[in-house]
C-alpha cells in the first residue's frame, strides 16, 4: 500500500559501552524524534490489529475518569503525525487518514476510548499515568500490545512503585529518582531512555508471565539464530492540560547474530551481562541462557580478533 519508501529500523544497542547499572538513564528528547516510523510499520500495526481483535482485554484497559487524559494523548498525536510524517498521515475534518495502510478513522466514534484509537496509529505502546491525591502517579490507561512478560490488567490503577515492585532493587535505586522525574517533567522537555533484554523468541506480544522454561538446547553454536536482543525505547512526555504523563514504549527485536556487524557492542554485551546481579539475571531470564550468549559472542570475538590481526 505504501507509495513511498520508509526507512530501515534503527539499531539500538544500549549495552554497547559494556556498563550495566541500575539507573534511570534519561536523556533529553527532541520532539521531532518523539515517534518513530520505519519499514516495519505495517507489520507492527497488523500485529496490533490481530491482538485487539483476539484478546482486547489483554491489550487495552482504562479506568473510568481517564478519558480526558486519553483524549489529550490523541490530540497530541493528531497534531504531531500529519506534520512530522505528512507522507504517512493526513487529517480531513474529523477524520485521520493513514496513507500507509489506507485506513481512515472518524475521531468522534472513539470518544469513549481515545487511547485505543491513538495506539492504532503508531508502532509504540502508549501508557497514561495521572497523579492521585497522595501525590503518586498511577497507571490509568494503556494500549499495550507488546509487553515483556507482564499484564496490563495486573498493573492498572497501581502507582509507579507498585508497578515496578517485581524489579529487583527498584525500590532502593530507582523509585525516588523516577518519582522526582515525574514531578519535575515539563511539557516542552520530554525525556527518553532504553531498556534491554535477551529473549528466546522474536514475538512482540509477551503478555503473560513466562509459561515455559528457556529451551535447554540453546547452545553457543545456535544462540545467534535462536536468541533475540529486545530493546525498548521509552519516552516520557508531560500532558499539560490534565497533568498526566504519557509513557511510550517502542519495542525493537534483533537476532543476536546482528552483533557480528557490531563487534564493540558484542564485547559490550559480554561485559554488561557479567555485571548484572544474580537476582536481576533471574528476573530478566538471562541466567539460563548466559553461557550460550557468552559462548557465542566470545567465539565470534576471538575469530574477529584473529582476522583483524592477520589483515
Amino acid at each position: 500500500m505504501t507509495p513511498f519508501a520508509l526507512t530501515l529500523p534503527p539499531v539500538y544497542l544500549p549495552f554497547a559501552d559494556g556498563r550495566w547499572q541500575m539507573r534511570l538513564g534519561l536523556r533529553s528528547l527532541s520532539l521531532a524524534d518523539w515517534i518513530e516510523i520505519d519499514d516495519q510499520y505495517e507489520r507492527y500495526l497488523q500485529r496490533k490489529r490481530e491482538l485487539l481483535h483476539e484478546r482486547y482485554v489483554d491489550v487495552f484497559a482504562a479506568i473510568s475518569g481517564s478519558e480526558a487524559a486519553q483524549q489529550e494523548v490523541l490530540n497530541l498525536l493528531l497534531g504531531y503525525l500529519p506534520q512530522r510524517f505528512p507522507e504517512c498521515f493526513a487529517q480531513k475534518g474529523d477524520r485521520l487518514i493513514n496513507q500507509i495502510t489506507g485506513e481512515a478513522w472518524t475521531l468522534a466514534e472513539w470518544r469513549d476510548r481515545p487511547l485505543d484509537l491513538a495506539g492504532r496509529w503508531v508502532q509504540e505502546d502508549l501508557l497514561v499515568l495521572l497523579p492521585s491525591e497522595d501525590g503518586y502517579y498511577r497507571l490509568v490507561a494503556g494500549s499495550l500490545c507488546f509487553p515483556l512478560y507482564w499484564r496490563l490488567a495486573d498493573k492498572l490503577g497501581q502507582p509507579l512503585g507498585q508497578i515496578h515492585a517485581p524489579v529487583p532493587g527498584y525500590d532502593k535505586t530507582l523509585e525516588r529518582p523516577m518519582d522526582n522525574f515525574f514531578a519535575r517533567l515539563q511539557p516542552d522537555h520530554p525525556g527518553y531512555r532504553f531498556n534491554w533484554s535477551v529473549v528466546d523468541t522474536p514475538e512482540l506480544f509477551l503478555g503473560n508471565q513466562r509459561s515455559h522454561p528457556v529451551p535447554a538446547d540453546i547452545t553457543p553454536a545456535s544462540a545467534g539464530d535462536r536468541l533475540w536482543i529486545r530493546v525498548e525505547r521509552q519516552t516520557l512526555r508531560r500532558l499539560p492540560q490534565t497533568g498526566g504523563v504519557l509513557f511510550t514504549v517502542r519495542t525493537y527485536t534483533y537476532p543476536l547474530a546482528i552483533l557480528q556487524q557490531y563487534p564493540e557492542a558484542a564485547a559490550g554485551l559480554v561485559e554488561a551481562i557479567a555485571q548484572i546481579p544474580p537476582a536481576m539475571q533471574l528476573y530478566k531470564s538471562i541466567a539460563p541462557i548466559r553461557s550460550a550468549i557468552e559462548g557465542y559472542l566470545q567465539g565470534y570475538l576471538q575469530g574477529y580478533l584473529q582476522g583483524y590481526l592477520q589483515s
